[in-house]
């Protein structure tokens, strides 16, 4: 097996918050729940105004298509459903909550009432897909689908531990925190797809994390600790796919198609969660960190809390915030708005000032440097991609494969002269996926 994978970037890890034991942030007065927090459909509200509900209780769920429900994180009562504007200027609904903090639980809160030996894919599909469980980080993708299509095809399944973007430390405080969750977790995921052992993906930088998962799995068979190198992105799941297995990804594949299975520590924790304690997805571990927080932490946050809150409870701003970003500072998404709320996918809010601020040149040249090239880990050429997309050649970007592009941003990283490459490629990926009906009205040279 390969430790790691071509190209890439070393990046500065600035891992503040990685001895820091993960804080229980009290419960918010009021909760606001997005109810589009998964990649695909957004959920319709199956509540109004006034309406009486328990923790854990689905409050929205998908009328078709993939997605999964929304259970509300707090009792209380429903004081809102309003239309919001997120930081990308797309319309969504949120329920807002006001809590009693009665704490009093959904009565369709069980557990299976199984044993790990009967348990069955189909049991587990069913109650990740009730538990509304998705993967978590920049994209939060339902969790059901991926075991769905996975079924009878998996040969590896690996349990991704790598946090290679700088300051988010949330996945390693629960390694050592609550190692035998994920562990009792990939047990469950073993046991439905009938494989004897799984591989737990952990990037060299976390010695504390790899001790105690050595320590949880001695003597036992039914997982290997592949220690991997410390390099972004190889969290990307197509890069730890390549380095254990030496498979390839393409575009638009699924891992099932290499025979692999890939979830994050924290889902396979709340697999553990939803099928033991009948818990759905309504608190996450978040990492809260940058040069504008005073004391940066890891605390437990339900689904809806502002993210105003999450900073009063770190001691508060000791400057004012230029950039909020939730995610890491390469693939995150920067949010216009301090009363944001944490979503299922959100695993850091990192706050950012001016002096952290990297200022571009006005109109960049590139030099023929071909770092670029070096760094890409999917081996693309994004020194033509980026000249072909500034012309609006399409069917060149096309022919370049654009689209196995994983926008992780090394080449902007490592660029000397400052241009933009992956904003810019993902930008001509967006405008290639407009309908072809719509770009004809917009007299836009369009595909697909």
């Amino acid at each position: 097996m390969k430790s790691s994978f071509k190209g890439g970037v070393f990046l500065p890890q600035n891992k503040n918050t990685a001895g820091k034991i993960i804080e229980k942030m009290p419960l918010s007065r009021i909760v606001n729940i997005p109810l589009d927090q998964h990649i695909e459909n957004p959920c319709i509200p199956l509540v109004k105004v006034g309406d009486k509900v328990d923790k854990g209780q689905i409050i929205a769920n998908v009328e078709s298509g993939i997605g999964c429900p929304v259970s509300a994180s707090v009792s209380g009562i429903v004081s809102s459903i309003e239309t919001k504007v997120n930081s990308e200027g797309q319309s969504y609904e949120q329920i807002s909550i006001t809590n009693d903090y009665e704490e009093r639980l959904s009565p369709d809160i069980r557990p299976i009432n199984k044993t790990l030996n009967n348990l069955s894919l189909n049991d587990v599909i069913e109650i990740t897909k009730k538990a509304g469980i998705v993967s978590t980080g920049d994209i939060a993708y339902p969790v059901y689908e991926d075991l769905k299509k996975s079924d009878d095809k998996i040969k590896h399944l690996i349990i991704n531990c790598v946090e290679s973007e700088p300051y988010i430390t949330a996945n390693h405080r629960l390694l050592i925190e609550q190692p035998k969750k994920v562990l009792y977790g990939m047990k469950i995921l073993l046991k439905v797809f009938d494989l004897k052992k799984g591989y737990i993906a952990i990037e060299n930088r976390k010695p504390s994390a790899i001790e105690v998962i050595e320590k949880q799995t001695e003597g036992r068979s039914f997982a290997e600790i592949c220690v991997m190198k410390t390099k972004y992105p190889q969290s990307d799941e197509s890069q730890i796919i390549y380095a254990l297995t030496g498979k390839e990804l393409g575009a638009g594949s699924h891992p099932s198609d290499v025979g692999c299975l890939v979830l994050g520590a924290e889902t396979v924790a709340a697999i553990y969660d939803a099928v033991v304690l009948g818990m759905p997805m309504i608190e996450r571990i978040v990492t809260v960190d940058g040069d504008c927080v005073r004391h940066p932490k890891n605390v437990y946050v339900r689904i809806g809390t502002p993210v105003n809150e999450i900073i009063d409870i770190c001691g508060g701003l000791i400057r004012e915030p230029s950039k909020i970003i939730f995610g890491g500072t390469m693939k995150g998404i920067a949010q216009s708005d301090i009363h944001t709320p944490v979503t299922k996918g959100t695993n850091a809010v990192l706050l950012f000032s001016n002096k952290k601020r990297v200022r571009l040149p006005q109109n960049p040249v590139c030099i023929r440097c071909g770092r670029c090239v070096e760094r890409c880990p999917v081996r693309l050429m994004p020194n033509y991609l980026v000249s072909f997309a500034s012309k609006e050649q399409y069917d060149k970007c096309r022919e370049f494969n654009i689209f196995n592009c994983i926008e992780c941003g090394s080449c902007s990283y490592d660029c000397p002269a400052g241009i933009p490459i992956a904003r810019s490629i993902k930008a001509a990926k967006q405008k290639m996926l407009v309908p072809k009906e719509n770009s004809e009205e917009k007299g836009e040279d369009q595909v697909e």
